[in-house]
């Protein structure tokens, strides 16, 4: 084996400072250092392989698909902290609001909206869940549908374009993020039309758990409905199809898209009359934060990845993934595997970091189309996302839900909607032209 059982040690290290709270770049980039040192003492790192590290870190700040992240950052910041989430999401409850289950169908249809603008799951649960939840409560709506929808429709933003996970995972993989974005649009509205069919079927079979609102509720006249529509929703829609439509025709670069997002964003809330200098510093440190949480990790894993591949483990993993009893749909298990785990316990950033730069390799050795690849991990990465007992959307839910809305119920409320999307999942997998479709067609 030669000194391929370094690597290996170096990986588990990481792993183990990793799930001990330690910061994911610091681990990184303390791993990296000490097992450079070791291997260069026992001679088994050439340390001219570090002076490759300007150049890719110099290539990541030129990286112009990158400059996407902190415009649809601020995008989301913008709709979130000037209220005009809010908005959407009242309106919309009105619309929908006489049907059974008409409230959890507003939150899909509004996930899916803010899915669209922000590609930031945290805003979007923690929206939606200071919004929405309170009101179905009063409403008679059983607490686990609520808690569930809230939760599965905040988490459509790992996948519907413009997502950040989209974003990183296309520096990561290797392919263009546009592409990405036409892949991952099928599945997405996929995930979001099974969740109102359930909503629809649970409402039928059982009308208690999810009632439409009272008439006194929702007797609003027609002008003012208008008025509401026009101000809140119409806008917002305009503006999606604004960002993703000039991506999908080829009219500007998701990067370009999301700058004209973010100045979209800034007229709406000035139109609104909620353009002010504290909503400016609130987005900005917003996006600031972010982003440079994705540069740190990224210039770490870097040096992680040089140090780890000069030991020889990345031909190690690339080996033993390519030559697995079962070959293509035996890699597919395992990947689905490993990213499920991971993301049950890590945030996505820190994924496409860790896990990418090993599966990739092994990818393309067997001759799998990435784009697709590249969805499959962003649906897995989703699922994980609302897994108990440590999915990040359930303990972004859980910290603005009513008392009355325990842990448990919490919990418990995501299992329908792992289900749904392990079926997507599956489908996907199986007709890997959900994702190729659209693709394809812009080729053409």
């Amino acid at each position: 084996m030669g000194y391929e059982w370094l690597a290996i040690a170096m990986f588990a290290v990481f792993f183990v400072i990793l799930i001990s709270g330690y910061p994911v770049a610091f681990s990184f980039a303390g791993t990296a250092l000490t097992f450079g040192v070791i291997g260069l003492a026992v001679g088994a790192f050439n340390p001219n392989r570090l002076l490759l590290l300007p150049n890719i870190w110099f290539g990541t700040m030129s990286n112009f698909t990158l400059l996407a992240i902190p415009f649809f950052v601020f995008l989301g910041s913008v709709l979130e902290k000037s209220g005009i989430a809010e908005e959407l999401l009242e309106t919309i409850g009105i619309l929908m609001g006489r049907l059974r289950g008409g409230l959890a169908l507003a939150v899909v249809i509004v996930g899916t909206l803010l899915a669209a603008t922000t590609g930031v799951v945290a805003a979007t649960v923690i929206v939606m869940g200071i919004l929405s939840l309170p009101i179905m409560l009063r409403y008679g709506y059983d607490k686990r549908l609520a808690a569930g929808v809230i939760v599965a429709s905040g988490t459509l933003a790992q996948l519907i374009p413009p997502s950040l996970v989209l974003v990183v995972l296309s520096d990561q993989i290797g392919v263009s993020v546009g592409d990405l974005f036409l892949g991952a649009l099928i599945p997405g509205l996929m995930l979001s039309g099974s969740y109102v069919l359930y909503v629809l079927l649970l409402a039928f079979w059982k009308p208690q758990t999810a009632p439409a609102l009272p008439p006194d509720v929702r007797l609003i006249g027609g002008a003012v409905l208008l008025k509401k529509v026009l101000k809140a929703v119409l806008p917002t829609v305009l503006l999606i199809f604004a960002v993703l439509g000039s991506i999908f025709f080829g009219i500007a670069t998701p990067t370009e898209a999301g700058a004209v997002g973010a100045v979209g964003a800034c007229v709406l809330a000035a139109l609104n009359r909620r353009w002010n200098q504290k909503l400016i510093r609130d987005a900005a440190h917003a996006t600031a934060s972010i982003t440079a949480l994705v540069l740190i990790i990224l210039f770490c894993s870097s040096f992680f990845g040089l140090v780890f591949d000069g030991l020889g483990g990345r031909r190690l993993i690339t080996d033993l993934l390519v030559n697995l009893p079962g070959g293509y749909l035996s890699f597919l298990i395992v990947s689905n595997l490993v990213i499920f785990v991971l993301g049950v316990f890590l945030e996505f950033i820190e994924i496409c970091f860790i896990a990418m730069p090993l599966l990739v390799p092994a990818a393309q050795a067997l001759g799998i189309d990435m784009v697709w690849f590249g969805v499959i991990m962003a649906i897995n990465l989703q699922t994980a996302f609302i897994s108990p007992p440590v999915g990040f959307s359930l303990f972004y839910l859980q910290s603005v839900a009513p008392k009355e809305v325990s842990t448990i119920d919490i919990h418990r409320s995501a299992f329908p909607f792992m289900a749904l999307q392990v079926l997507v999942l599956l489908i996907v997998i199986a007709f890997p032209q959900t994702v190729r479709w659209l693709v394809d067609l812009s080729f053409q």
